[in-house]
């Protein structure tokens, strides 16, 4: 453990100096979040009554989304990680004592975490001194802001589980791209990245509610909200539990597979 605990606070430490990417990122996601939210304001003031969800759900929604970002997005890899695979340095990496799935898994954790920490509070303080209904506020009771935190950290170790096989997927092809293109499509359609999932048609929910899209980030954000209540709340933490348990363990027989057949060429 001692190993990958290090190996994390490399990573960690390393990603935290990219403090001028932050700034950018920080601008970049508090125009995109109050464009959304401007852009939404405009359906809600049309036709007041219908809509899935409140407007101060929808707005804390969209400002955990921008603010948790790093932790969320399935569209972010470590090139790193594509060029052992491609360019043959992953022998070095079976030379090492350790775990490669857990290794790469620890890593993908700590990066995204450190992006997180130097964006995460600034707009969420700046959403917080907006006026309603743009702004973010409470979650409705203590309970939903407990559920909201485990809820959130399971599904940040979901989208990790789900990346993680992707990078695997490198191993069995010569280029990874239509393979990120896809599933990053997908994901963030299906996952309340674009828009949250109770505005696509009724029809659909409980299908969408049942895979591990929706266990990344419409689950907690929508408990913060107040959208997920009582029982619900149960069934969809015990949902990501199981898709964590699965997508890890996929991932890791299918690195060990791999890795039985993987042929370093070049000298």
């Amino acid at each position: 453990m001692k190993k990958y605990l290090s190996f994390f606070r490399i990573r960690f430490v390393n990603s935290l100096q990219y403090r001028s990417a932050a700034a950018a990122g920080i601008a970049t996601q508090f125009a995109w979040g109050a464009l959304e939210l401007l852009a939404f304001r405009a359906f809600y003031q049309t036709s007041p009554e219908g809509f899935p969800m409140s407007f101060d759900a929808l707005a804390s929604y969209v400002w955990l989304r921008q603010a948790l970002l790093a932790l969320y997005m399935t569209w972010f890899f470590e090139n790193e990680i594509f060029e052992a695979i491609t360019k043959g340095n992953i022998a070095y990496e079976m030379a090492r004592p350790i775990g490669i799935y857990a290794m790469w898994f620890t890593r993908s954790l700590a990066n995204r975490l450190s992006k997180a920490v130097l964006r995460c509070m600034p707009i969420l303080l700046v959403a917080a001194l907006l006026p309603a209904p743009y702004g973010i506020g409470l979650p409705p009771t203590p309970a939903a802001g407990i559920w909201f935190i485990i809820t959130a950290v399971l599904g940040f170790l979901v989208t990790v589980s789900l990346c993680m096989l992707i990078y695997i997927s490198a191993f069995y092809t010569l280029s990874v791209l239509g393979v990120r293109i896809v599933i990053t499509t997908i994901a963030d359609f299906l996952g309340g990245s674009l828009i949250p999932l109770p505005f696509l048609p009724e029809n659909m929910q409980g299908l969408l509610s049942l895979l591990p899209f929706a266990s990344m980030i419409d689950v907690p954000f929508r408990i913060y909200g107040g959208d997920i209540v009582g029982n619900e709340i149960y069934q969809r933490a015990a949902l990501q539990v199981f898709w964590l348990i699965t997508l890890t363990s996929l991932g890791a027989l299918w690195t060990r597979h791999a890795l039985r057949r993987v042929v370093s060429q070049g000298g």
